[in-house]
């Protein structure tokens, strides 16, 4: 990497083999090419060979299909628009930026990182910006979109690499959604996975909002300490000090004007404007479009958590424009549009890479063999028959390993689940316990699976900073993270089992059947 300089350059370790191997691989583009054909070639022999499962919650059998059949070969052709538009995450990114994109261009983000940076110490910026980082995962994937950028101006500003930047605030927002300081949406979605799986065994299980509390909260603590480590002791000697353009970050130390001090409280007063809407959709007598009165309790407020996206694109664009208007960076309503546009000519490169990615994710579940290899991986767990201490662990490993083939949490949870959380019931372990086991295998993989599309996505962040940064040189920052955080969530996993650690409130790491009543 041009980042480099003097004897880093003459290094050859294992990450620098990884960096030139990673390099040599073909365009990202063409690698989501070789691994549909990958995929079509196994849904046809899996076919051939009866390949198949029973899903454990609806007891009906799942079998591999042929990708080449009439049937999907139709759905490929026919349906390849709506496969490329339907993909969650490009309307996401698209709807994100497109408010972002105004926000960035008014000045605006650069003066909230100039008012926010001075309290906090250089030294302690790293931990700092992990720790955010995880708790933006409560705002959905609004974190990728928004905040893993913002951390490459945060490290600009304080003469640190901008791409350190990136990839610490890349790390926290993936593993949020195992380590965190606060439950939040995904703990009710993953943790309604879970009572499905219970209720297998026992029908009356109810699912516990705060059930991994005490849990993620600790691993959380011990992914920023190795986070951390990794940051400053690995990556940060890898990069070396700053050698491109240090405009953004000069201009993000700079000290705030008078006519930027107007512009942040103008920002702001809309910004809480935004916000006592968003709350009064939700709590309003009578009115709630963003809170369902007819789901259960815990899940009553999904509707405005799911609003978050549009609610981001319209505290970006209002706030932005609020801040354009008072400190004349803009003029008109055209500099709005112009701005918008600005902010989308950046992910050109993504919107490419997506369309391959859409179809290779679709076809890859049209085939059905992401459910099955779930659903007969928790199978041969069971069939270890190994202790619990011994059992988690290998349950994470499995969660880690099946990211390379269902990217979403949700979605794997969904298939394992009914398998492995009354497996681990019989074995006498709680399913807040199990959940909190697979969710640890499932954000450490994240970092450097391909599936994952905002690896990809944080690749063109990078290259906004250094134009020659490629796949292989992002794999190589990423792997020595994941490795990291994965052997400290196993063995955390393991010690928390050994001590019987409470998971959370009212939830432990041990369980007891039920006994029936005498006859």
């Amino acid at each position: 990497m041009a980042a480099r300089e003097g004897p880093q350059e003459t290094r050859d370790g294992w990450l620098d083999r990884v960096e030139r191997l990673g390099n040599e691989l073909p365009d990202p583009v063409f690698i989501f090419i070789g691994i549909t054909v990958v995929v079509v070639v196994v849904s046809v022999f899996g076919a051939m060979a009866g390949w198949s499962a029973i899903n454990p919650v609806s007891r009906e059998a799942l079998a591999a299909k042929s990708l080449l059949t009439e049937e999907n070969i139709q759905r490929l052709l026919v349906e390849m628009p709506r496969t490329y538009t339907g993909f969650a995450p490009l309307g996401l990114v698209l709807t994100v930026m497109l408010g972002a994109g105004v926000a960035d261009r008014t000045g605006l983000l650069s003066s909230l990182l100039r008012a926010g940076l001075g309290g906090v110490p250089k030294a302690a910026l790293t931990p700092c910006v992990m720790i955010l980082g995880m708790l933006t995962t409560h705002a959905f994937d609004a974190g990728y979109l928004v905040y893993v950028p913002l951390a490459g101006l945060i490290f600009a500003a304080v003469g640190r690499h901008p791409i350190l930047g990136v990839v610490v605030g890349f790390t926290g927002t993936s593993v949020g959604l195992s380590g965190n300081l606060f439950p939040g949406q995904y703990d009710v979605l993953i943790l309604g996975i879970t009572e499905v799986g219970a209720r297998i065994l026992v029908p009356g299980w109810t699912m516990n909002p705060l059930g991994n509390w005490w849990f993620c909260l600790a691993t959380a603590f011990v992914f920023t300490g190795l986070g951390w480590f990794v940051t400053e002791r690995i990556v940060a000697p890898r990069l070396g000090a700053w050698q491109g353009d240090k405009a953004a970050g000069e201009l993000a130390a700079a000290a705030l004007r008078p006519n930027e001090k107007r512009g942040l409280r103008a920002a702001g007063l809309v910004a809480l404007g935004l916000v006592a809407v968003f709350a009064a959709l939700a709590l309003w007598p009578g009115f709630t479009p963003l809170y369902d009165e007819a789901v259960d309790p815990a899940q009553r407020l999904t509707p405005l958590y799911r609003s978050l996206t549009g609610g981001f694109f319209l505290l970006f664009l209002g706030s932005g424009w609020a801040y354009g208007a008072v400190t004349g960076s803009i003029k008109t309503h055209r500099d709005v549009v112009a701005m918008m546009g600005k902010g989308l000519e950046g992910m050109v490169t993504y919107l490419v890479l997506v369309f391959f990615a859409a179809h290779f994710v679709a076809m890859f579940g049209w085939s059905n063999l992401g459910p099955l290899t779930a659903i007969v991986g928790a199978e041969q767990l069971r069939a270890l028959n190994a202790p619990p201490a011994l059992l988690l662990p290998m349950l994470t490993t499995l969660s880690a390993w099946l990211d390379f083939l269902i990217a979403s949490g949700s979605a794997k949870w969904t298939a394992m689940s009914p398998v492995a959380t009354p497996m681990m019931m019989l074995l006498g372990i709680s399913p807040e316990m199990t959940t909190a086991a697979y969710r640890i295998g499932d954000s450490v993989t994240n970092l450097i699976s391909p599936l994952n599309a905002y690896f990809v996505l944080t690749l063109t962040y990078c290259q906004r900073w250094l134009p020659s940064f490629r796949l292989g040189s992002l794999l190589a920052i990423m792997l020595p993270y994941s490795i990291a955080l994965f052997l400290g969530g196993v063995i955390l996993t393991a010690a928390w089992v050994a001590f019987e650690i409470p998971v959370g409130p009212g939830a432990t790491v041990t369980y007891q059947l039920p006994v029936p009543p005498a006859p």
